[in-house]
C-alpha cells in the first residue's frame, strides 16, 4: 500500500487546528444567545467548583494519555522509546481533533508509525488492533454498564424527545449493532482467517454495480493476511497487558467526566453509573458526527444527557469539559507537529535508533 504524503500532511496540518475551534467557539456563542438561563452569574459559577475534583478530572485525563502512550509501546513490542511515543499519541489524537469523527485519526496514524521505522504492513496491523480494542471495549461493556444503569441511561430530556422522539434509542442500537458486527469481523478477519475474509470480499465486489472498487478490495485482503501475520505466536502475556491498558484508558475517560460533575453536584454511587453509562451513548452519537471532533454534537448532546445532575451548571462543565478532553489535543498538535516533521523528515539522520 503507497501512502501520499501530501495528502496526510494535508490532515496533519496545523492550520486546520483554527477550524474546529471557531465551530466550537460558534457553538458555545450560539448556546449563550439561546439558553436564557446563562448569564453573567452563571458563568461565575466556573468558581463554585470543588478543586479537588477539578484535580481529579486532570488527573483522569492524564491516566488516559499516560494509557495510550504505553498501550502503542507494547502493541509495537517496545518498538517506539517513551519520547517517541509520546508524540505519536499527541499526533494521532490531533489528527482526530481535526477530522470528522467518522472519519478519525486512523489513516494518519499508520502514515506517523510507518515515519517511526516501523514497516508499512506492522503500522497497520498495530493500528488495526487498536481499532478492535477500542470497539470491543464497547461491545463488551455496553451492555454490562447498561444492566447496572437500570433502566436510566436514555435520558428524560424535552428537546431530544421533540426532535428525536425515540429514535435516540433506536439509533443507539442500530449502531451498537453494526459496531459488534464490524468488530466481530475484523477481529475473525485478523485473528482467525484473513485469506477467508478476503474471498468473501473479492466474492462481494464482484457484484457488477461493485466491480469498479474490486483492486482496493483486492488490496485491503492482501493488507489483513500481512497484517494478520504479526500476531501469529504472541503469549498470553502481551494480550492480558494490551487489553488491560485499553480498559483502564476508557474508564479514565469517562471518570474524567463523572469528576467534573462531582465538581458541581453531590452524586451518588448510582448516579455515577448511570453518568459512565449515558457516556456510552455520547460516545455513539459523537462518533457518527460529521463536524471536526464532534463540535457542536458534543456541546448539545452534554446538555440533554447531564442537565439533570447539574442544573444551572450545566453550560460551564460543558465548557470545562471540552477545555479538558479536547481542546487541548488542539494546541498540542500545533506545537509538536511541527517538530515532528523536522525530525523524521529533517533529521531522520542524526536522530538514535528507536
Amino acid at each position: 500500500m503507497k501512502i501520499d504524503n501530501r495528502e496526510v500532511f494535508k490532515t496533519l496540518n496545523p492550520n486546520k487546528v483554527w477550524v474546529p475551534v471557531l465551530i466550537g467557539i460558534a457553538i458555545v456563542l450560539l448556546m449563550f444567545y439561546m439558553d436564557p438561563t446563562v448569564n453573567v452569574q452563571t458563568l461565575r459559577g466556573v468558581f463554585d467548583a470543588s478543586a479537588w475534583s477539578l484535580l481529579l478530572a486532570v488527573l483522569f485525563i492524564f491516566l488516559r494519555d499516560a494509557g495510550y502512550v504505553f498501550r502503542i509501546r507494547e502493541v509495537t513490542d517496545k518498538h517506539l522509546t517513551w519520547g517517541r511515543a509520546i508524540f505519536v499519541i499527541v499526533l494521532w489524537e490531533f489528527a482526530s481533533a481535526v477530522t470528522p469523527s467518522i472519519v478519525g485519526g486512523t489513516a494518519v496514524a499508520v502514515f506517523i508509525l510507518n515515519k517511526e521505522g516501523i514497516p508499512l504492513g506492522k503500522a497497520l496491523a498495530f493500528t488495526m488492533l487498536t481499532a478492535i480494542l477500542d470497539n470491543l471495549f464497547f461491545v463488551l461493556g455496553a451492555p454490562i454498564i447498561l444492566f447496572f444503569a437500570k433502566g436510566f441511561i436514555f435520558p428524560d430530556s424535552r428537546v431530544l424527545e421533540m426532535r428525536l422522539g425515540n429514535s435516540l434509542e433506536y439509533l443507539f442500537w442500530v449502531s451498537y449493532s453494526l459496531y459488534t458486527l464490524y468488530s466481530t469481523l475484523m477481529a475473525l478477519a485478523l485473528f482467525y482467517r484473513p485469506r477467508v475474509f478476503k474471498w468473501l470480499l473479492l466474492k462481494l465486489f464482484s457484484i457488477r454495480w461493485l466491480k469498479k472498487w474490486k483492486y482496493q478490495a483486492n488490496t485491503y485482503g492482501d493488507q489483513i493476511i500481512q497484517a494478520s501475520k504479526e500476531f501469529r505466536g504472541k503469549n498470553l502475556k502481551y494480550w492480558l497487558v494490551i487489553i488491560g491498558a485499553t480498559v483502564f484508558i476508557w474508564c479514565s475517560r469517562y471518570f474524567m467526566l463523572n469528576a467534573l460533575i462531582s465538581a458541581y453536584a453531590g452524586i451518588s454511587f448510582f448516579e455515577h453509573v448511570v453518568i459512565f453509562a449515558r457516556q456510552i451513548i455520547m460516545w455513539i452519537v459523537m462518533m457518527i458526527s460529521p463536524t471536526p471532533g464532534s463540535s457542536g454534537t458534543a456541546e448539545f448532546f452534554f446538555a440533554q444527557f447531564f442537565n439533570e445532575f447539574l442544573t444551572g451548571y450545566t453550560f460551564v462543565t460543558s465548557i470545562l469539559w471540552r477545555m479538558f478532553s479536547y481542546y487541548p489535543y488542539l494546541l498540542l498538535g500545533a506545537i509538536f507537529l511541527p517538530r515532528w516533521i523536522r525530525q523524521v523528515f529533517f533529521r531522520k539522520k542524526d536522530r538514535p535508533a528507536s
